[in-house]
């Protein structure tokens, strides 16, 4: 059965430009439908219509890269939880809604146009955190170095960040804490990221405050809004491993 829902949309030409929410209605919306989907029904009905179409970011669409963070109804990736825009289905709402879509609100991710916003500041954290120390050679045996179960999981779940920014813009403070933690952690807990292990988080941390992202004050949002479920015991580590660093006066 075919549905219709009326969207607010956030529009904007440019960085330095005034923006502003226009009204849109789009029909025969099927149930299956993603998100995104939806609105490329709406851009080819703007197109026919000679109107400019609405720009939003997407690539793998399918839960992977991070890339279709929107705000959806006031929350990031909309209402589901563990699910980005990409994954979210348009039988999660209502036939007839009104759904208000806006890009993610941060002074760290400046608007460049209508529901595109610019994350590069998640780059440039990453990229401070500099690289892992390996020799060079042979391939070692899979099991040279014995990680324990437990900690091997937290690794790789603090590894799952797609870095998509939703902690960002579900945090009141704009806090980029989940995601700096999330990078600091899967490293700091095997074997390989040791070697770099002090100075990653002292430039990531120091890159993080940078960029202009706020505090975190345990708010827990980011955890709630997060699509892969980072906890946010992940930023307690990164306290923990800050602390560490600079007890032991290591060198930025």
């Amino acid at each position: 059965m075919a549905m219709k829902y009326h969207l607010r949309i956030w529009r904007q030409a440019g960085p330095d430009e005034p923006g502003r929410f226009e009204d849109y209605t789009v029909d025969n919306i099927e149930p299956d439908m993603s998100f995104l989907e939806m609105l490329d029904i709406l851009n080819e009905q703007l197109t026919k219509e000679g109107k400019e179409p609405v720009a939003f970011d997407s690539d793998c669409r399918e839960g992977i890269c991070g890339m279709c963070g929107l705000v959806i109804d006031g929350m990031a990736h909309g209402p589901r939880r563990l699910t980005t825009t990409c994954e979210l289905r348009m039988r999660h709402f209502p036939d007839g809604a009104t759904i208000t879509v806006e890009p993610f609100r941060a002074d760290a991710f400046p608007v460049l146009k209508d529901l595109v916003v610019d994350r590069s500041a998640f780059d440039r954290i990453i990229a401070a955190g500099g690289y892992i120390s390996v020799n060079t050679g042979s391939a070692p045996d899979a099991n040279a170095i014995p990680i324990p179960k437990p900690i091997a999981e937290e690794a790789m779940d603090a590894a799952a960040c797609i870095g998509c920014g939703a902690c960002v813009a579900a945090c009141p403070n704009a806090s980029a804490a989940l995601f700096t933690a999330a990078k600091i952690s899967h490293l700091a807990l095997l074997p390989q990221g040791h070697p770099e292990r002090e100075r990653r988080v002292q430039r990531m941390v120091a890159q993080m405050d940078l960029e202009g992202f706020g505090n975190c004050s345990n708010h827990g949002e980011c955890e709630a809004a997060c699509p892969k479920g980072i906890s946010i015991l992940n930023i307690a580590r990164m306290r923990r491993e800050f602390i560490r660093a600079n007890t032991r006066g290591s060198a930025v």
